[in-house]
């Protein structure tokens, strides 16, 4: 579907047009630095929501699209749009901008350049999600690098050199190795068409050697497993969390941890099929570790932020999970589960701002009783904390119930193991929950404590607001999904029955996803069939 009107480009730009404008403002008008900077939030937010009323469900295609040429002698144009994997984490992005400049009243130091700063990251992040050209996806990738850094090293806590030179060492790193392989896949198309070009979807066609495959897969398995970041590749976040300031973790939970999970989809697996299903148990039991390591290690935190940014390793490995299972249930409760934990946890964090705002301290002892101080921010605590163990009714239930179907589908020892990361995760964020918010105030600081105003009020309301809706009827999220999620898989599928066939393997050892579909999609005839199973009441409620 092309649109007249460019929509992606508004609302992709827009932000890097409000920064630009912000330069020409005095740094001393802070009131009026913010308050320009959060209508421009919030101009592009408005902008964006036609997307998810105009999309069309029923065709794989990509959707609001634009293709100019830009640098033609190397094959290099401006090609966007969107799809049913990328809508969401679009419209996700520009949703979390507008809460994280709105979160960022308090900041006093430097209020000019931190607004610019956050205005070009959401310019880098959205880009990233609707880019059809190679050249442009990398342009994206590392155009949000520059101002993370930045809000990371200029605003951060009291170790933030250190946690920017990590975060930046090893997302560099990834983003080397990645532009290696972009630039082969660029020189092979040539060999093989005699056209140079970065164009995705010319590229998708490649029929890419075997061995060729490996390298490249691994060359992108690295960027985008540091970015999400995958066990073991997980040391640079914890760091990066504590000390950046609250908006820079809300963001980085949300939105950039989510580049390295879209990365795997609309990058390694249709680009690189054998090579995925070979590396699937090198992967599958790296996402099962992350899910069990980053669980256990939260439990024995004594630092809030630093719980929330483990469970984060501990949660993106059920989305890892998800992705690499190869049928329907699992990449779409994937997809799904990546929407789930930016609201969650990045409300979390945003709750963990508040009570440091007051309390200058994240240190779980230091609390305790809160709630009789600050009863309504129990309530959204509450919620956020149901959320991220996943309890049915509330968003993190529905993704991780269709990620684990999906895995036990396709590995039910995965399965079993995984499961257990969801009872560890009601133990240490309970258990983390009771010791702030309940018991006697034994801190006279404590009693001090007053609760929410109504900007933190409009921070938390819309949040909690999605986390219900999703949890009791994501029927309009998994329904715009279906048509390229289903793409996607029957893509991978072809190419790799193809590969075997060619290799002289039987074709039997395939998990072939278009049987799993088909199950998928008859799944309402076994309900009637079988009425009395709860588990087919919910997928038949859900789709």
């Amino acid at each position: 579907m092309n649109c007249d009107c460019p929509i992606l480009t508004i609302v992709t730009f827009l932000p890097l047009f409000g920064a630009i404008f912000l330069l020409f403002i005095k740094g001393e008008e802070q009131e009026k630095i913010k308050r320009i900077a959060l209508a421009v939030a919030i101009i592009d937010f408005i902008i964006s929501l036609p997307l998810f009323i105009l999309f069309k469900s029923d065709t794989s295609e990509f959707q609001f699209v634009q293709s100019v040429p830009w640098i033609k002698e190397f094959g290099i144009s401006y090609h966007v749009g969107i799809d049913g994997i990328s809508l969401f984490l679009f419209l996700l992005t520009s949703f979390l901008s507008l809460i994280c400049i709105l979160a960022s009243w308090n900041i006093k130091d430097r209020i000019k350049e931190y607004m610019i700063a956050m205005l070009v990251l959401q310019t880098g992040m959205l880009g990233v999600f609707i880019s059809l050209d190679l050249f442009l996806f990398y342009m994206f990738w590392e155009l949000m690098l520059i101002p993370m850094y930045l809000i990371i090293g200029v605003w951060g806590g009291p170790r933030r050199i250190y946690a920017t030179i990590k975060f930046f060492v090893y997302t560099m790193a990834g983003s080397v190795l990645m532009l290696v392989a972009i630039l082969f896949l660029y020189f092979m198309h040539y060999n093989e068409t005699g056209e140079y070009t970065f164009d995705l979807l010319k590229i998708y066609n490649l029929d890419i050697p075997l061995g060729a495959q490996f390298w490249l897969f691994l060359a992108f398995f690295f960027a985008f497993a540091i970015k999400v970041p995958m066990f073991p590749f997980h040391t640079w976040l914890p760091d990066a969390h504590v000390e950046a300031p609250t908006a820079g973790s809300v963001i980085l939970a949300g939105v950039l941890l989510k580049m390295g999970t879209y990365g795997f989809v609309r990058f390694s697996l249709p680009l690189f099929p054998y090579a995925s299903h070979q590396f699937v148990p090198l992967i599958t039991w790296l996402a099962v570790a992350g899910i069990i390591y980053g669980a256990l290690v939260a439990m024995v935190q004594e630092d809030l932020k630093k719980l929330v940014a483990y469970s984060s390793v501990s949660h993106l490995g059920f989305v890892i999970l998800g992705i690499f299972v190869f049928n329907i249930q699992g990449m779409e409760g994937g997809i799904l589960q990546m929407i789930n934990h930016g609201l969650s946890t990045g409300a979390l964090f945003l709750i963990v701002g508040m009570l440091y705002e007051r309390r200058h301290t994240r240190l779980i002892a230091d609390y305790g009783g809160v709630t009789k101080k600050m009863p309504i921010l129990a309530i959204f605590f509450m919620v956020m904390t149901l959320s991220s163990i996943g309890l049915p009714g509330l968003n993190g239930f529905v993704g991780e119930f269709l990620v684990l179907l999906g895995t036990f589908k396709s590995n039910v020892l995965i399965a079993v193991i995984a499961t257990t990361g969801v009872i560890l995760s009601a133990c240490y964020m309970l258990w983390m929950f009771q010791r702030v918010m309940f018991n006697k105030i034994t801190n006279p600081e404590n009693s001090k404590l007053k609760d929410i105003n109504r900007r933190e009020l409009a921070l938390l309301l819309p949040i909690t607001i999605l986390i219900f809706w999703i949890g009791i009827y994501p029927k309009p999220l998994l329904s715009r999904m279906d048509a390229s999620v289903n793409h996607l898989l029957t893509q991978v599928d072809e190419k790799y029955k193809t590969t075997l066939s060619r290799l002289g393997k039987n074709e039997d050892v395939l998990l072939a996803s278009e049987s799993k579909r088909e199950d998928y999609k008859t799944s309402e005839v076994r309900i009637s069939e079988s009425s009395q199973n709860p588990v087919k009441r919910l997928i038949k409620l859900w789709k």
